[in-house]
């Protein structure tokens, strides 16, 4: 009987916890970071005040910091544990997982996680700061998902990752004023829309960059004319003076 529990209730490994911890954080940073740009909105890149950025994405930045400090509230599992197929559990009894509020505390040591990254990597009973003060331990979860599964789910993750970032900073960069200031000046162009046969729309992902700061503006961009006869990289350079409008300095093809 002591050896079968023994076996349903076992000690993660030191491996598969550090790489729980790593996909846990990089999981969780990026729910952070997506709700702090959900806040912002595609409009971000026209604001001249850092300060009023900070105070819109403060109290979402908040929020993400409580899921993250929380994110093993529901039966001493966060999702990545889940897929990984580990539990937090008391540490003198297996079978009872310790309190929200110890979880909670658990977690908060994670501010600190290089140090944390370092103690599990070393410490002797396979456990980061936030175990011991906790008093916790993470084992082996036996109702564990089989492998395709846990590919798959871990892989989705990724995939949610670059997609987020690739379509959020695109449309940030379409809805910008640099964008259609540039846009304008092609439009405006003669020469562009000679030689494209005229302009049908324009591509979907525009490259380069927008930054502002102080009211100073500068970008970047090189944007696909689709035109009747053929399509046509267009870049473009813009500046912006303080409570002006954006101004193109450059455009080639």
């Amino acid at each position: 009987m002591t050896q079968n529990f023994e076996d349903r209730y076992s000690l993660s490994s030191r491996k598969r916890r550090i790489v729980a911890f790593l996909i846990d954080h990089f999981t969780m940073t990026f729910l952070i970071v997506a709700i702090s740009f959900m806040s912002l909105g595609t409009g971000f890149l026209d604001e001249n005040n850092s300060s009023s950025v900070m105070a819109k994405m403060l109290p979402t930045m908040l929020i993400g910091f409580l899921l993250y400090f929380a994110k093993d509230s529901i039966k001493g599992v966060s999702p990545v544990k889940w897929i990984m197929g580990i539990m937090v559990r008391d540490e003198n009894n297996h079978t009872e997982i310790p309190s929200v509020g110890r979880l909670f505390i658990r977690n908060l040591l994670i501010i600190i996680w290089p140090i944390e990254f370092i103690v599990l990597a070393i410490s002797q009973d396979k456990k980061r700061l936030g175990d011991k003060i906790a008093k916790t331990s993470v084992l082996k979860n036996p109702k564990k998902l089989n492998v395709l599964p846990r590919v798959l789910a871990l892989g989705g993750i990724g995939i949610a990752y670059f997609i987020f970032i690739f379509v959020f900073v695109f449309a940030s960069m379409k809805n910008s004023d640099a964008y259609r200031t540039a846009i304008s000046e092609i439009e405006q162009n003669q020469e562009i829309i000679n030689e494209v046969g005229g302009i049908k729309e324009y591509g979907m992902f525009p490259t380069g960059g927008v930054s502002v700061k102080s009211g100073y503006g500068e970008a970047n961009l090189e944007i696909k004319v689709i035109g009747n006869k053929k399509e046509l990289s267009v870049s473009t350079y813009l500046t912006k003076e303080p409570n002006e409008q954006w101004k193109l300095i450059e455009l080639n093809k």
